[in-house]
């Protein structure tokens, strides 16, 4: 059966949601990077999930990964950013019983002392939050997480972001 015609916009555009409907979905993750005024990176503490993580959460449907990092701040530290700078993307293999999933890291910025010295949770799901040095905050996150923090420091440092792999550099990037 041929597919129909873009000139009859009814058939078509049912035949793209059919598409549409078939195709893949995959997770996506925006985690912000945030210091204080000594370069010491902000950690949560979340409450549905053992450990330490960075700012940040899961896009709802259809939302932009920069718009779920910016939403989740709000949220979550009631902590209100300028528009975020792209740090880090990596693609997370399926694992357990979750599929795959694109990781975003974006730049939150420095807050000024008295920002950072007030933050708290603002929702049920964080415990607690702490700045820490990156290498203490490597101790505490998840490996993949930790190396993902460090491809964020770089991507700082160089101004380019970096595509990772499972947290670690893609093969054309090493």
């Amino acid at each position: 059966m041929k597919p129909p015609s873009p000139a009859d916009p009814v058939a078509w555009n049912a035949y793209l949601a059919e598409g549409n409907a078939t195709q893949p979905r995959k997770r996506v993750a925006a985690d912000v990077l945030i210091r204080d005024a000594d370069g010491r990176v902000l950690l949560v503490k979340p409450t549905y999930k053992p450990g330490w993580d960075l700012p940040g959460g899961m896009a709802e449907a259809n939302e932009p990964p920069h718009q779920a990092a910016l939403r989740e701040l709000r949220e979550e530290l009631g902590l209100h950013v300028a528009p975020l700078r792209l740090l880090v993307v990596d693609w997370v293999p399926p694992h357990g019983p979750w599929d795959d999933q694109l990781c975003f890291v974006f730049d939150g910025g420095v807050l000024p002392r008295d920002r950072a010295s007030a933050l708290r949770p603002h929702d049920e799901e964080l415990s607690d939050t702490a700045f820490a040095t990156v290498s203490d905050a490597q101790e505490l996150l998840r490996p993949r997480l930790g190396t993902r923090l460090e491809a964020a420091i770089r991507a700082l440092a160089t101004g380019c972001p970096e595509y990772l792999h499972d947290g670690s550099a893609y093969p054309e990037h090493r």
